[in-house]
């Protein structure tokens, strides 16, 4: 039998055949290994294939073996990563669309064996998940990771919707020109932290609301502000990621509300003893609408008792309220 010109590529059509067909649980016999090979012109024998296995475990490729009745089978081991993870993940991120959610979920599953890739497709559900519109957001995170990288400034036009559902333009239409900190991730959605050298003061902005993106040749600014910058603690403070200013508030709690306060702030937070039942507690949080209510759908478990700032406007935001749904 004449050689075949595949015949050198044995190793790479194992590792295909492994990786493509097999899984924890799927395995394949030699006999079925070598029928498979021989399907793409490879001849393999019993005693050439157990070398191949070791070949392809010095090389780092997981071989498994285990015995099935009377037979043993052979198989790919452990992945790299938790596919069904990156699935989840891709599917509920919002800032992806759903087009393009589809086009990753598809990709992913070409690094798993057929017999996962169905049981992922099956667990696949998209339609109707709110999700962007703006199909270059993967190419904008990547474009601003460069920028980040290259310590250069980004303009870009910042769009909102409308109530016929168009995309206005905000800024006048005029472009945006910031200093890329760091890229972070709040309520399924991208946000960039930068640098606003105008208004000298850190901002952030949805990703995919961007249009336009472009790297300058401008160094980045705003080095002081980022000096002791912690994206993670910055992120917290944020609600919704709705900005307003900066305040330390203090708050009184039954004690069944600190794991509340745990889950949002971290187990950083410092929790005071108040009597038997209850603690205080103090939270550094951009002062908006959006922590009022967060605080207001706690009931009566916390409230706010300082400062002053924080408790007018939180009487503010009560009276709206009382005028907004009690007049007659």
């Amino acid at each position: 039998m004449p050689r075949s010109e595949n015949q050198k590529l044995k190793l790479l059509y194992l590792m295909k055949l492994f990786s493509e067909q097999t899984d924890d649980h799927h395995g394949l016999t030699v006999q079925e290994i070598a029928g498979k090979l021989a399907g793409y012109g490879i001849a393999a024998d019993r005693k050439t294939l157990y070398q191949d296995f070791e070949e392809l475990t010095r090389f780092g490729f997981d071989v498994v073996s285990e015995k099935q009745g009377r037979s043993t089978v052979y198989h790919a081991g452990a992945r790299h990563f938790e596919l069904a993870l990156l699935v989840d993940s891709v599917q509920a991120a919002k800032f992806i669309p759903e087009s393009m959610s589809r086009d990753l979920i598809r990709k992913l599953e070409a690094l798993t064996s057929v017999h996962e890739a169905r049981l992922l497709q099956r667990q696949v559900v998209i339609t109707g998940r709110t999700k962007s519109a703006n199909r270059k957001v993967l190419y904008n995170v990547d474009l601003l990771h460069t920028a980040i990288s290259e310590n250069r400034q980004v303009t870009f036009h910042y769009f909102q919707w409308n109530v016929k559902k168009e995309q206005v333009l905000r800024h006048g239409g005029a472009l945006y020109c910031v200093s890329p900190w760091c890229l972070t991730w709040d309520d399924e959605y991208y946000y960039l932290v930068a640098f606003d050298s105008e208004k000298q003061k850190v901002k952030h902005y949805r990703v995919d609301k961007m249009l336009d993106l472009a790297v300058t040749g401008k160094a980045r600014e705003g080095q002081a502000a980022f000096q002791d910058f912690n994206p993670a603690k910055y992120a917290r403070s944020l609600f919704g990621m709705y900005s307003g200013e900066e305040v330390t508030v203090a708050l009184e709690g039954k004690n069944e509300m600190a794991a509340v306060l745990i889950d949002r702030f971290g187990t950083d937070l410092t929790l005071i003893p108040k009597g038997k039942d209850r603690f205080t507690a103090h939270v550094t949080v951009m002062l908006s609408s959006q922590f009022l209510g967060w605080i207001m759908a706690l009931g009566d478990g916390l409230k706010i008792t300082g400062p002053d700032l924080a408790l007018k406007r939180m009487k503010e935001e009560v009276r709206r309220l009382s005028r907004q749904y009690l007049k007659k």
